[in-house]
């Protein structure tokens, strides 16, 4: 039997029921809110009388409506010079104290961009099922995640039952060997890979980042890489355990301590591709193939 992907481990350790119509229950780990695609959602359990089923697990912070003039955001939500930003941010502030769940508010410690709070504060840890509602969410696997965005529906399915209606993607490895050259950053291998497969090439595919390249990155750049899964048509793009990524998440906030710690770096260290994994779909590049890049414009 063909030993499995990091995406096949992933999946099968958070499967709850496989349906005969090809779809499938997976249990989530981490559920990241923010303030435009959680409204709906918390409505929709209010009107249905429900309450999030597991409290713990989720975590919120208003990100896509925040000013970077810092007068307005030293004012706070009440000194929001934009009405709908205004009022989304509120209203998340509302919900998570109406429910108790645990938001990084403006100004507070902690309160950053969705993927990226995430991680620095240890709420993202390897072998997580994580879920936002924003397609980004693929930055997330960078520490060995299967992180992917949601639909408004799908946040209050989650809130309702830490559950998700999901069908399994295929496997694909992109391989990205040697050392790049000056002034080339994750970017642009990201833009290389999706110049070589097209911004379709992804689709229907979980995308392991695989290969000296990314083994040499930090833990930031590889953010990069798996957030820009999706220009690439994928909706998961993840990379493996290795040393830096017990280093990056050890001592964070979130992130278990003392014996806990020891069994958890254990579990962690098997989230790779077996040997004999076999992917649906191989693509090899070379870092002589990449070369700093500008790209402009707006693909519909």
């Amino acid at each position: 039997m063909a030993g499995k992907t990091l995406y096949d481990k992933l999946w099968d350790s958070h499967l709850v029921k496989q349906n005969s119509d090809g779809s499938s229950l997976i249990y989530i780990d981490r559920h990241v809110l923010h303030e435009v695609t959680s409204p709906q959602a918390f409505e929709g359990l209010r009107l249905a009388d429900r309450k999030p089923w597991r409290l713990d697990t989720n975590i919120a912070t208003p990100d896509h409506n925040i000013s970077t003039d810092k007068t307005e955001r030293d004012a706070g939500v009440a000194g929001m010079a934009d009405e709908v930003s205004r009022i989304q941010v509120q209203t998340l502030d509302d919900n998570c104290d109406l429910y108790g769940i645990k938001e990084y508010k403006i100004n507070e410690m902690g309160q950053g961009i969705v993927h990226v709070m995430g991680p620095e504060l240890g709420a993202t840890m390897p072998g997580m099922t994580v879920v936002c509602g924003d397609s980004h969410t693929a930055t997330h696997g960078a520490l060995a995640c299967l992180a992917h965005g949601i639909g408004t529906s799908e946040v209050e399915h989650v809130l309702a039952t830490q559950c998700l209606v999901a069908k399994k993607m295929k496997n694909m490895r992109v391989t990205v060997d040697g050392t790049v050259g000056a002034g080339v950053t994750p970017k642009d291998v990201v833009l290389a890979i999706i110049g070589k497969i097209g911004t379709a090439g992804g689709n229907e595919h979980a995308i392991e980042f695989a290969g000296s390249v990314f083994r040499d990155m930090s833990i930031e750049g590889r953010m990069t890489v798996c957030n820009m899964a999706i220009e690439a048509g994928a909706r998961v793009g993840m990379v493996a355990v290795d040393q830096k990524t017990i280093d990056y998440c050890e001592g964070r906030q979130f992130v278990p301590k003392g014996d806990m710690w020891v069994q958890a770096v254990e579990y962690w260290n098997g989230l790779v591709s077996d040997e004999d994994a076999v992917f649906d779909t191989e693509v090899v590049l070379h870092a002589d193939e990449i070369a700093p890049q500008v790209t402009w414009g707006t693909s519909p």
